[in-house]
């Protein structure tokens, strides 16, 4: 019943769309322009770097946020297991992120959402991911292989961390943290499908920085 608990607050948390809301704030609906979605890179392509910025902290601090309730409500009474509860907190923020109901289940590809569940696990494991994401995006100049470098980079920072005893816990409930990083690596990979057949055939959008064409 706690994961349940725990996969519903995420949710709720995930469904404060930041792009789709900036958008609307804008007079726009930002699902309808660019790739689509609500996500923090149609928001840079669409409405510029600002709007860039803003939805990228808003996606990610409502995980945060998810966490962070879940901590609060189940901090003393599951101890043992609260970075697991977590752990399926952020994968309802995600969730809820990819597949807002009100929006029709039209939602953005839970990158940011899950740069937010790094920040809330480990921030040395934030930092990796974002420096990693960071140098890739930089030299390819492709946001979709950054994002997807990011949460296979997750799944193996979080097995890793695990391993050495990071998280205090073992058994079931740490093999279920390892299940929920590679659910949220295999969905994010199935939201960027479309990118990646991009880049099989050459024709992915790169980013572009500055006054260039």
């Amino acid at each position: 019943m706690e994961r349940i608990i725990c996969i519903l607050i995420g949710y709720i948390c995930g469904l404060l769309q930041t792009g789709y809301l900036y958008g609307k704030f804008h007079h726009m609906d930002i699902r309808k322009y660019g790739s689509g979605n609500a996500g923090t890179t149609n928001a840079l392509r669409t409405l510029g770097w600002k709007a860039g910025v803003i939805t990228f902290l808003g996606d990610c601090f409502k995980c945060v946020l998810a966490v962070v309730l879940v901590r609060l409500i189940f901090g003393h009474s599951h101890e043992e297991i609260l970075p697991m509860l977590s752990m399926y907190a952020g994968m309802g923020a995600v969730l809820g992120h990819n597949f807002p109901f009100y929006l029709k289940f039209k939602g953005g590809k839970g990158i940011a959402a899950t740069a937010g569940l790094f920040l809330a696990t480990n921030i040395w494991m934030a930092l990796i991911a974002f420096a990693v994401f960071l140098v890739i995006v930089g030299i390819t100049r492709y946001v979709s292989v950054g994002s997807i470098a990011l949460v296979v980079l997750f799944v193996i920072e979080v097995v890793v961390y695990g391993q050495s005893g990071g998280f205090g816990i073992s058994g079931t409930p740490l093999y279920e943290m390892y299940g929920i990083a590679v659910f949220l690596m295999v969905l994010a990979v199935y939201k960027h499908r479309t990118n990646i057949k991009r880049l099989c055939n050459g024709t992915e959008n790169k980013l572009k920085f500055g006054k260039e064409k």
